[in-house]
């Protein structure tokens, strides 16, 4: 390996790496021209959908960046196998599922009044942006992302982040009953590993910084500046960079990833610690 190979690689390793089958898997990824003429590799949203400029400049936190920011590519062949996305018997594909329909829980507070739960408000709706391990909230199935729409009746439509927190405080510690959406921001992409256990994106401290030209990841509609959120339905916000390609090497061929755009992503964990986030959200595995 030349010298600039040998300093990507180690750049990419300390940023974290696109996934790979196995400890010994070579450095994945360098970074890939920008095309001759400098033209895309995807038409623009303009092209596309005829969207100004300055309409997706007003109403879009997301927007496509220049080509070279964007892509990688393999150093070895993609296969072109698209991923099963329906009747699939794969657990992780079932744990990730995001349903339409509305889901009823009830909890209550632990011996201390605490229920491992924050919120944070988002476009007139109450979201859940923290659970606590083995919390009352982690044991009733709440999700990062989860839309609370009622509280023991009370339907929370309009209400603040603080209006939202105190009127949790104030809940009777033995029963709280919540109507739930799941994760109305968030989608699910499923994939497949190619022959050298790669699907084909970098990512950083959970966010996807880049996607691999032909890969899994780029046919199947991965997006750059969207959090990863959950590998085949367990929550990974707040893991090392390494602990997500962890995750990622041992679910399988099949792999499937939950993703948040980053901006609502960054609004959400605003103004939370990052050693809250970090060391006590829940990591553990949904049961089915």
């Amino acid at each position: 390996m030349g010298q600039v190979q040998q300093a990507h690689a180690e750049s990419m390793a300390a940023t974290a790496h696109a996934i790979s089958a196995g400890p010994s898997a070579p450095p994945p990824y360098s970074p890939m021209p920008a095309a001759p003429g400098g033209h895309s590799l995807y038409p623009s949203l303009d092209e596309y959908m005829g969207l100004s400029s300055q309409h997706m400049q007003e109403n879009m936190a997301v927007v496509v960046a220049s080509q070279d920011k964007q892509i990688a590519q393999l150093d070895s062949p993609c296969n072109r196998m698209v991923a099963p996305v329906t009747g699939s018997s794969n657990l992780g594909l079932m744990r990730a599922q995001i349903k339409d329909g509305i889901r009823h829980i009830v909890m209550c507070k632990d011996a201390k009044g605490k229920m491992g739960l924050r919120v944070r408000d988002i476009n007139k709706g109450i979201f859940v942006a923290f659970v606590h391990k083995d919390s009352p909230a982690a044991l009733a199935g709440l999700r990062f992302g989860d839309q609370i729409l009622q509280i023991n009746g009370e339907t929370v439509a309009g209400w603040d982040t603080d209006k939202a927190m105190k009127f949790l405080n104030k809940c009777d510690p033995k029963t709280i009953s919540m109507a739930i959406r799941d994760r109305p921001f968030e989608r699910t992409i499923t994939m497949q590993k190619d022959s050298m256990g790669h699907i084909g994106f970098v990512f950083k401290d959970g966010k996807i910084t880049a996607i691999v030209k032909d890969s899994s990841a780029a046919r199947n509609g991965v997006l750059t500046e969207h959090q990863l959120v959950e590998v085949n339905g367990q929550n990974v916000v707040g893991l090392k960079n390494k602990e997500i390609a962890q995750i990622i090497d041992s679910v399988g061929n099949t792999v499937t990833i939950t993703i948040l755009p980053s901006f609502l992503y960054d609004h959400m964990i605003k103004s939370m610690g990052s050693s809250l986030i970090k060391k006590l959200m829940d990591h553990s595995i949904p049961d089915l």
